[in-house]
C-alpha cells in the first residue's frame, strides 16, 4: 500500500495527543483521547505495518509544523527566491522578528526522517511532544526575548512524477544551512547568535563555522550541542571550539564532566543515556549556559 492511501490527519488514523502531550488512542464512541499508546503492529504484515507508522510520522510531521505556527512562527521559503509554483522548494519557520532583534536562536535536528520542529520521532510517538519536538526550546527562546530560526536540513527532495529530485540549495542538510544562513541570517541586524543542534545537526555546525569562521567570530556567541556526532578539523577552529559545549548521552549527573579529546568542544553529561533523549534532558542547563555566554559576549563588545 502506498502513503497516499493511509490517512491524511492524526484523527482520521485514530490518534490525538492528549493534554501530557501524548499520543494515544481515540476513544471511538466520544473522540476523546484514551489510556491506550501508539501500536505499531496493526496487522500481520510487517511490510504493511512499517508504512502505515511512516505515514503516521508524515502526518505528525504537518502536526508539529501546526505547532510550530501557534507559537508564532511563519514559514520562509528555501531557497529564498524560489516561486511556489514553478520551483522545487523546502522552507523553515522563524520569528516575525528575526530581521530586527539583535539576538537570534538558530535550532538544528538531527539526520534522518524529522523534519522541522523535531528532536526525533520515536519519542514524540512513544514518549511526548515535550521530549520529542523543539517546542520547548522555542517557547524558552522567545520567553528570553530571543528571536527564532527553526531549520529544516533533511529536507532535501521532493518526487516529481514518480523521481526523486533535489531541492536546489538544499540538496543536503549542510547546504540547507549555508543557503538558509546566506538567504536570511547574514542580512538580518542580529548582532548576537546562538546555534542549538542535535547528533548531525553538530556536524552542520561545525563544518559551517569552518567554512564562515567571520560568522563565528563576529556574530555567533555561543554553540549548544547534544549529542553532536561531529569530528573537529585539526586547525582553524579555535574560536569555535572557546564558545561551544556537548551535552552527551551519558549515566553520569547532569553536567558531569566527560572526556574531552584535545582539540574538540567541551563534553558534559547530559543527564541521560538515551541519545533521542538529550535535547530535553539538558534544556535547562543548556539555556543557563547560553544565558552566560549571552552575557560575557554582551560585556566584551560594550568594552569594545
Amino acid at each position: 500500500m502506498a502513503h497516499s492511501e493511509f490517512p491524511k490527519t492524526l484523527e482520521e488514523f485514530g490518534y490525538g495527543f492528549n493534554e501530557n502531550g501524548k499520543l494515544r488512542k481515540l476513544d471511538p464512541e466520544t473522540g476523546d483521547t484514551s489510556n491506550k499508546p501508539f501500536e505499531f503492529n496493526v496487522s500481520d504484515d510487517s511490510d504493511y505495518n512499517q508504512k502505515h507508522y511512516e505515514a503516521l510520522g508524515e502526518v505528525i510531521n504537518h502536526y508539529v509544523y501546526s505547532l510550530l505556527e501557534k507559537e508564532g512562527l511563519k514559514r520562509l521559503p528555501v531557497p529564498k527566491n524560489s516561486k511556489d509554483s514553478e520551483e522545487l522548494r523546502t522552507f523553515v519557520f522563524a520569528s516575525d522578528d528575526y530581521l530586527e532583534n539583535e539576538k537570534l536562536i538558530v535550532l538544528i535536528h538531527g539526520s534522518g526522517v524529522v523534519r522541522a520542529g523535531q528532536w526525533a520521532r520515536r519519542l514524540i510517538i512513544n514518549d511526548n511532544l515535550n521530549s520529542g519536538t523543539q517546542i520547548p526550546y522555542v517557547k524558552k527562546a522567545r520567553e528570553l526575548g530571543y528571536a527564532v530560526i527553526v531549520l529544516n536540513t533533511n529536507d532535501n527532495h521532493r518526487l516529481v512524477k514518480g523521481k526523486q529530485k533535489e531541492i536546489k540549495d538544499s540538496e543536503n542538510p549542510e547546504k540547507h544551512m549555508e543557503t538558509v544562513w546566506k538567504d536570511y541570517i547574514k542580512p538580518s541586524n542580529v548582532k548576537h547568535i546562538a546555534i542549538i543542534a542535535h547528533s548531525y545537526g553538530g556536524v552542520c555546525t561545525v563544518k559551517f563555522g569552518i567554512r564562515n569562521p567571520e560568522e563565528v567570530t563576529n556574530r555567533i556567541f555561543a554553540i549548544a550541542l547534544t549529542d553532536s556526532v561531529h569530528v573537529m578539523p585539526s586547525k582553524g577552529a579555535d574560536h569555535l571550539i572557546k564558545i561551544a559545549k556537548n551535552w552527551v548521552s551519558s549515566e553520569k549527573p547532569l553536567d558531569t564532566p566527560e572526556l574531552s579529546l584535545s582539540g574538540d568542544i567541551v563534553r558534559v553529561s547530559s543527564g541521560h543515556s538515551v541519545h533521542e533523549m538529550t535535547s530535553w534532558s539538558c534544556i535547562e542547563s543548556l539555556f543557563n549556559y547560553l544565558n552566560d555566554q549571552y552575557k560575557q559576549a554582551s560585556s566584551t563588545r560594550m568594552e569594545l
